[in-house]
């Protein structure tokens, strides 16, 4: 394997385990559907605290970085390439 696989299957392992930890931190903002309509349409607050948007923004560039590390070797490995020496 080359160091830019070797690379791309390490960012690939820790935005995995980041996406795991970051979205398991997130709040539970209600029980369903209905709940989630029912406060966009009723709540007077509708913004989110500092820390609340800044684990957002963590969580959507961990999601970017596993879904480009994702395509970048499934470009490099096509389907039944890969070969261990």
């Amino acid at each position: 394997m080359t160091p830019l696989v070797i690379i791309f299957l390490v960012l690939m392992f820790l935005s995995g385990i980041g996406l795991i930890i970051f979205i398991l931190m997130h709040s539970g903002k209600g029980t369903g559907i209905s709940e989630m309509i029912a406060s966009s349409m009723y709540s007077t607050q509708t913004g989110t605290s500092i820390i609340e948007k800044n684990l957002d923004r963590i969580t959507i560039v961990c999601a970017i970085v596993f879904m480009v590390s994702l395509i970048v070797l499934m470009v490099i490995f096509p389907h039944g390439t890969i070969t261990t020496q």
